[in-house]
């Protein structure tokens, strides 16, 4: 298989994949290994869209448990048991120009000294007149563990996520159906439109309209619950999970 590698350290994992029957390429790969953190892999799905992806922990930054080492996993890929998730993107569409998300879409406050104004749609349906806060956005299933997640205290696993960040209004958090087209004015701004970790952003000015919806494409990835794995994050975030039972993950 053609394999093209990129993130970090590279040359910790190049010998294994050399081992492996793997051909890396700079040409038309079949396959993208993401070496790194999420931000390798939203950085690879950004850059090479439609290829599928590998993401593999970087293990000098982030601990590998004892089931998720760096030849076993390959190994497993090798013998045809990882198992291979089609993943929902968000698409923002402002003025002839589109972000593409896999993590989300969100639309932040240009200037930080001041709260931003802005009105939503749910699939034509007005929800809020006018909210004031610093951002609002959607998120995937996937996303629903990054930024919804630091918003909302909350994640989940059908659907996608609406989250509006320091509202001075009650308004709740919501979870839309996968077919929701959510549209969002900008009363006061203007506004910014970010999505993962992109760093093209899109200005949004004063009375214009953002329009967020699932996209068409998805994001084909090899191996997402080994790389979610809640053991291996025990082992990075000790702290965080003291006093707590590792979650333990059946094997396929």
């Amino acid at each position: 298989m053609k394999v093209k590698l990129v993130g970090k350290n590279l040359d910790d994992i190049i010998p294994l994949l050399e081992m492996g029957n793997f051909e890396l390429t700079d040409e038309v790969p079949e396959l993208i290994i993401a070496h790194g953190g999420d931000g390798a892999l939203l950085d690879a799905e950004r850059l090479y869209p439609r290829i599928p992806k590998f993401p593999l922990r970087d293990r000098k930054t982030a601990p590998l448990c004892s089931r998720h080492s760096y030849e076993q996993q390959l190994d497993d890929f090798r013998t045809g048991k990882t198992v291979k998730t089609a993943n929902p993107k968000l698409c923002g569409h402002f003025g002839g120009r589109t972000l593409l998300g896999l993590n989300d879409i969100f639309i932040h406050n240009c200037n930080r000294g001041s709260a931003m104004r802005y009105r939503v749609r749910i699939n034509e349906e007005l929800y809020a007149h006018e909210i004031v806060g610093d951002a609002v956005g959607m998120a995937t299933i996937h996303g629903s563990t990054a930024y919804y997640r630091s918003i909302t205290h909350s994640i989940f696993k059908t659907g996608l996520g609406l989250a509006f960040s320091n509202s001075t209004e009650v308004v709740n958090h919501l979870v839309l159906p996968e077919d929701a087209v959510v549209r969002i004015k900008i009363v006061r701004g203007p506004g910014i439109m970010v999505a993962d970790n992109n760093p093209e952003v899109i200005e949004i000015p004063q009375g214009s309209e953002v329009c967020i919806a699932k996209a068409e494409e998805y994001a084909v990835i090899y191996g997402l619950d080994n790389f979610m794995c809640q053991s291996c994050r025990l082992l990075r975030h000790p702290r965080q999970f003291a006093g707590t039972t590792p979650f333990i993950q059946e094997k396929r």
